[in-house]
């Protein structure tokens, strides 16, 4: 075994930097370890082989300045050198709303995951680190459902990334969602306060739902037009659970349409002959301020072609 390999078998121990205080240790390893799978990273961290400061700690961890890290061995075999689709990156370069040195905000394409994992090569974050190469801590700053497609946040900075999870945790970042829903309600504002609680099914997969022992979760709904058997409406997110606005407005009793798993089956087979092939729930606008400057930094992302389509369609219907 030549030298390298030899090193790539050893423990290693660390300590964390000020610079990356406060990040996930998830993404943290997702980093340090450049090309090792999502699934192998969640696996030592299940088995209690990485270790900080001598325990056990969950994926949610968030490193501190000072933490001593054990590191387990790293086969060659683990490492993947990732091969990206050219028209992949091309569509993410394209779909870049607005960059500077802080950050990048992203028009997310519906169907792509925000990173890879469970089964995925890659997502978002991998494919844009490929595209900025120069850019040595580009992070995710929030998440999006590979199905929902709008505004993705992109830190630039570890600096960046930790005012920005401070704004989220005390609500000074507004997202607005669109979703189109079945159904109708007899006002047009209305606000759910359901707690949700996650669970893991046999099969592996997520799923969420409304239970009095989960966490606390508010959405915001307003309704933006209505159609003969459906509203297209606005979700404000006072909180930022799991699959949140897709569970709260099934709990309404107006499923999101297109939506596989919180959806109704039947009316998303009947809504994909109409041309609805995705789910429709699309973030349109992020807004927020720096804790440096006064002025209101607002991004919007531009439903797709299909989507407005659809509306328009709708709209001709219901008129």
């Amino acid at each position: 075994m030549s030298e390298p390999e030899q090193k790539k078998m050893e423990v290693r121990y660390l300590k964390v930097e000020a610079a990356f205080h406060g990040q996930r240790i998830d993404n943290y390893l997702v980093n340090l370890l450049k090309g090792v799978p999502r699934s192998f990273i969640y696996r030592v961290l299940r088995r209690g082989e990485v270790r900080v400061n001598k325990g056990r700690k969950p994926a949610s961890y968030r490193v501190q300045e000072g933490d001593l890290l054990r590191i387990p061995p790293v086969r060659a075999g683990e490492q993947k050198v990732l091969q990206f689709d050219s028209r992949l990156l091309e569509g993410l370069g394209q779909a870049i709303l607005y960059e500077d040195d802080r950050l990048v905000v992203l028009n997310k394409p519906a169907g792509l995951a925000v990173h890879g994992g469970s089964g995925l090569r890659f997502g978002v974050i991998e494919g844009m680190r490929r595209l900025r190469p120069m850019e040595k801590q580009l992070e995710l700053v929030h998440r999006l459902d590979r199905d929902t497609s709008g505004c993705l946040l992109i830190s630039k900075r570890r600096s960046t990334l930790r005012t920005l999870h401070e704004m989220l945790r005390n609500n000074g970042i507004d997202k607005r969602y669109l979703a189109l829903v079945a159904g109708s309600w007899p006002k047009d504002r209305m606000t759910v306060n359901a707690p949700l609680i996650k669970n893991i099914l046999q099969s592996g997969e997520r799923m969420v739902q409304v239970d009095p022992l989960g966490k606390a979760a508010v959405t915001r709904f307003t309704v933006r037009q209505r159609f003969a058997s459906s509203m297209l409406v606005e979700a404000e997110l006072v909180t930022g659970r799991t699959h949140q606005i897709r569970v709260h407005a099934a709990q309404l009793g107006t499923p999101i349409l297109g939506d596989p798993k919180y959806g109704d089956n039947a009316s998303n087979h009947a809504w994909r002959a109409l041309g609805l092939k995705r789910m429709f729930l699309h973030a349109e606008s992020i807004s927020f301020h720096w804790p440096d400057q006064q002025r209101q930094l607002r991004f919007v992302a531009p439903l797709e072609s299909s989507l407005e389509r659809l509306l328009d369609r709708l709209g001709s219907d219901h008129g």
